[in-house]
């Protein structure tokens, strides 16, 4: 049965994955991955992506900035986890980080990243690396790799697969189903384009998690 499951893994596609915790379009994206894992032959790996070292020499207004600590926070609690549990802790730490932020609108803190590491029963004093700077150097490093395939003009998300990689999708709300299926087929046919830069539309709506 184990190299049954092996073989069925080495036939999937692998999806390289950016976010930064608190981006919530990165989340909305990420939501719409999952949906997308359920029906697609794609496997994904997770990658942290700091908005905070992508704006550090911007001149940027002090409410962004405030903005900007809380990605060091998330991001070193995540880094912390992965370097004590393994890189299989990023998403399901991931999700209970971002829900807290972006769904119940928790402040960014030792609250929240206590609850969230009990839930995915880590150690709770790993909350205490939010203020760690000694984790920066693995999130800048992840957060390269990403910036170095896609180009430093844009953010989180990131998506890699096959060869291709893009920034994006920018949706609202997050489709499910074959819904999620199909806007995958499509974003992947265009990015795979070797001269595809850049489609876009003006926001109309903001995150819609539901």
């Amino acid at each position: 049965m184990t190299a049954d499951l092996e073989r069925l893994d080495m036939s999937k596609s692998n999806v390289q994955f950016w976010f930064d915790p608190i981006c919530p379009w990165a989340f909305m994206t990420s939501r719409w991955l999952l949906e997308v894992e359920k029906i697609r032959d794609i496997s994904i790996t997770w990658n942290l992506f700091s908005l905070a070292h992508l704006n550090k020499d911007k001149e940027l207004a002090p409410e962004y900035k405030a903005r900007l600590i809380r990605s060091w926070q998330t991001t070193r609690v995540i880094a912390a986890a992965q370097e004590k549990n393994g890189k299989e802790i990023t998403l399901p730490l991931y999700s209970a980080i971002s829900s807290r932020i972006h769904l119940k609108k928790m402040d960014v803190g030792q609250d929240l990243f206590t609850q969230a590491l009990k839930e995915v029963g880590a150690d709770e004093n790993l909350a205490s690396a939010e203020s760690d700077s000694s984790f920066d150097k693995a999130i800048i490093a992840s957060h390269e790799a990403g910036i170095a395939l896609v180009g430093s003009d844009v953010g989180t998300p990131i998506i890699a697969v096959e060869g291709t990689a893009f920034f994006g999708p920018v949706i609202s709300p997050a489709p499910k189903g074959e819904e999620a299926g199909k806007l995958w087929d499509g974003v992947l046919l265009a990015a795979s384009y070797p001269g595809f830069f850049e489609i876009k539309r003006s926001r109309s709506v903001g995150p819609i998690f539901d």
